[in-house]
C-alpha cells in the first residue's frame, strides 16, 4: 500500500521515522511518499520537502509567513493527488494538517492522525472538525481518549513515542569524562528549547539562575542548528558550559533541570531528573494564549498526572528569585525532591503501555486491510 505522511517539526520527523519501520514490519511492501525530515527519509520515505520549511512557531510567525506557508500547502495537495496514496498520514503540526484533512477527505482518501493536535488546550470545538475529516485518530496521551470521547469518537490510545526514546536510549559511560562535568558537585541541565525565540528570551534568565549558585554546575541542552551566538549570555559564565545535541546523557547525569516547556518537560520527567518548567513568550502571544487556553497546566507531566508535580513560571512569574525559589530545594535530598520523583514514578507507569509507533503501526495496517 501507497502511504503519504506529513510531518512539520522535528520531533513529528522522529516519530514519524519509527512509525514508517513499524508500518514495514507489518506490510513489508509498503510505499512512503511525503513532508518530513532525514529521519523518515532514512527509515524509507521519499522526501517531498523538509519541515525546515514549514517550521513557525507562534501566532505571529505564522501570519508573518502565511504565503510561504500556503504555497506549501498548494504544493502538498498536488502532489497528492498525483501519487494517489491509500490513505494519509498526518502527525501533530495542527493547523496545516487539519487543512490537508480538510481538503482531502472529500476526495475519498483514508486519513489517519498520529498525534492529535491540542485541540483539548486551545479549542474544543476544533474536536468536530477532526472528527469529520479524519477516519482513525491515534493519540499519545492517555487523557486524549476520554476527551474525545465526549464527542462520540472513539479513538486509540498507543502510548507515547517519547517514552519509547527514553527507554531505547543507550547511554554514554564516557559523557560525564568527555564533556569534563565536575565529579565533586552537582550538575543542573539547563534545557532552553530548539527555537529561536524560545533561546533568546529564557538565555538571560538561565544565565542568571546560574549566577546565583556559583558553587553548583549549570549544563546548557544546546543544539547545533541554532546560531551559537544565541548561547552567548550563557557561555561566558565560569559555571556553565554547553553541551551539543546530548540531551539524553545530559539528563542521565543531572541532579535537576531549568526546562522550557513542551515535550522536554516529559523526557526531563521519564529520565527521573527533578525540574522547574519555566515559559517565556512574545507578549501578544502570551495574551493570545492567556485568552485560548483551556487547560489548567501547560507542561505536559501536570497535564498527564492532573495535579501540579513540577513547578510552572510562566511569563511574569520567571523571575530569579521564583526560579532560585524552586530549583534550590530540587537540589537538596529533601520532601519537594522525593514527592517529585514519587509522581513521576506515577507517570511513567500511566505512559508505558508498550511502543507507541508500534502498536499505531501494527493498528493502521489492521484498518487499512479490513
Amino acid at each position: 500500500m501507497k502511504y503519504y505522511l506529513i510531518a512539520g517539526e522535528r520531533s513529528g520527523d522522529l516519530h514519524g521515522g519509527n512509525l514508517i519501520r513499524a508500518i514495514l514490519r507489518n506490510d513489508p511492501d509498503a510505499q512512503f511518499r511525503g513532508f518530513g525530515g532525514e529521519q523518515m527519509q532514512t527509515a524509507g520515505m521519499e522526501l517531498v520537502v523538509h519541515y525546515d520549511q514549514l517550521a513557525f512557531m507562534g501566532v505571529v510567525k505564522v501570519l508573518l509567513n502565511f504565503r510561504k506557508i500556503s504555497g506549501y500547502f498548494r504544493q502538498c495537495a498536488d502532489d497528492l493527488l498525483r501519487w494517489k496514496p491509500d490513505v494519509v498520514i498526518l502527525i501533530d503540526y495542527g493547523g496545516f494538517n487539519m487543512r490537508i484533512a480538510r481538503k482531502i477527505k472529500p476526495l475519498g482518501t483514508r486519513v489517519f492522525y498520529y498525534i492529535s493536535p491540542k485541540v483539548w488546550a486551545w479549542n474544543t470545538g476544533r474536536a468536530h472538525k477532526l472528527k469529520a475529516t479524519v477516519d482513525r485518530m491515534f493519540c499519545i496521551l492517555p487523557f486524549e481518549k476520554d476527551f474525545f470521547s465526549k464527542f462520540d469518537w472513539d479513538v486509540d490510545y498507543v502510548g507515547n513515542p517519547v517514552l519509547d526514546a527514553v527507554k531505547a536510549f543507550k547511554s554514554n559511560v564516557a559523557f560525564r569524562d568527555s564533556n569534563r562535568l565536575p565529579g565533586d558537585r552537582p550538575v543542573v541541565a539547563l534545557l532552553p528549547g530548539s527555537r529561536r525565540g524560545e533561546v533568546e528570551r529564557i538565555a538571560p534568565l538561565m544565565a542568571d539562575t546560574a549566577g546565583r549558585f556559583p558553587t553548583i554546575h549549570f549544563a546548557v541542552a544546546a543544539v547545533n542548528t541554532l546560531p551559537r551566538s544565541l548561547y552567548r549570555p550563557l557561555e561566558n559564565l565560569p559555571n556553565v558550559q554547553l553541551v551539543f545535541e546530548q540531551t539524553y546523557d545530559l539528563l542521565q547525569n543531572s541532579t535537576a533541570a531549568v526546562v522550557t516547556s513542551g515535550t522536554a518537560t516529559l523526557e526531563t520527567a521519564l529520565h527521573r531528573v527533578p525540574q522547574v518548567c519555566v515559559y517565556i513568550t512574545a507578549p501578544i502571544e502570551y495574551a493570545i494564549g492567556k485568552r485560548l487556553l483551556k487547560v489548567p497546566y501547560i507542561s505536559l507531566v501536570n497535564l498527564i498526572l492532573n495535579k501540579p508535580a513540577i513547578a510552572e513560571l510562566l511569563q511574569h512569574e520567571a523571575t530569579l528569585d521564583r526560579l532560585s525559589e524552586e530549583l534550590k530545594p530540587l537540589l537538596e535530598d529533601g520532601p519537594r525532591r522525593k514527592q517529585m520523583l514519587s509522581d513521576y514514578a506515577e507517570l511513567y507507569q500511566a505512559l508505558d503501555t508498550g511502543s507507541a509507533s508500534d502498536n499505531a503501526g501494527r493498528l493502521m495496517v489492521h484498518y487499512l486491510k479490513a
